[in-house]
């Protein structure tokens, strides 16, 4: 026997986020029927539908375009570190050791589950490189085989421009490997960004 369609209604919007199968989507909505104050939950999305905004420069979300960092004069135009998602953005900043600015991919490749690689912001990238104002470009996907796979899809983006200026580079080994970002202690990411290496493009 089915739920009401509103139950089913709720249960599907709620598989549709990342990780939520269909028995957790079920326990979800049962909980946001005992908790009458799990309406706030709808408000919240509805206000952060509302009010972020993708910033136009780096793609990062924040609630004005351009976003802090892109308006900052004090941070380094022509040094990019290129992420995969916004809280990626967080980390970095959390550390305090990175004074330039970022490019945000809105996702990683995973070409391992068959992942689309069109709906990373790798255009708007390359266009931002083809301004000239980027002499170098960090490479700051993480560690795991996702991040992995991202970083040589920009690679091979890069190169498809022809010969570039630019220094490449990406965030040193001591990085542990599988692990994310976004749970680096700032020693781990200051030390990383200081032993980045260059990636040298084909020419």
């Amino acid at each position: 026997m089915a739920y009401p369609e509103p139950i089913e209604a709720l249960m599907s919007a709620f598989e549709r986020f990342p990780g939520i199968g269909k028995r957790t989507a079920e326990r979800l909505a049962f909980h946001v029927l005992r908790d009458p104050s799990s309406i706030g939950l709808a408000r919240a999305i509805e206000r952060a539908l509302a009010e972020a905004k993708r910033c136009h420069e780096c793609g990062n979300v924040a609630e004005q375009d351009p976003c802090r960092i892109c308006a900052d004069p004090e941070r380094d135009r022509a040094q990019v570190a290129v992420v995969e998602e916004p809280r990626h953005v967080e980390a970095l900043e959390r550390a305090r050791v990175f004074r330039g600015r970022y490019h945000v991919l809105m996702g990683a490749w995973q070409p391992a589950e068959g992942s689309d690689a069109r709906h990373l912001a790798i255009g708007p990238l390359l266009q931002r490189v083809q301004q000239g104002t980027i002499t170098e470009l960090i490479l700051a996907t993480d560690p795991d085989a996702e991040g992995e796979a991202t970083a040589a899809l920009v690679l091979d983006a890069l190169e498809s421009l022809g010969p570039l200026t630019l220094k490449v580079t990406r965030l040193a080994r001591g990085l542990p490997a599988g692990a994310a970002l976004e749970y680096m202690h700032r020693g781990i990411i200051e030390d990383a960004l200081a032993g980045r290496r260059e990636v040298h493009l084909r020419p």
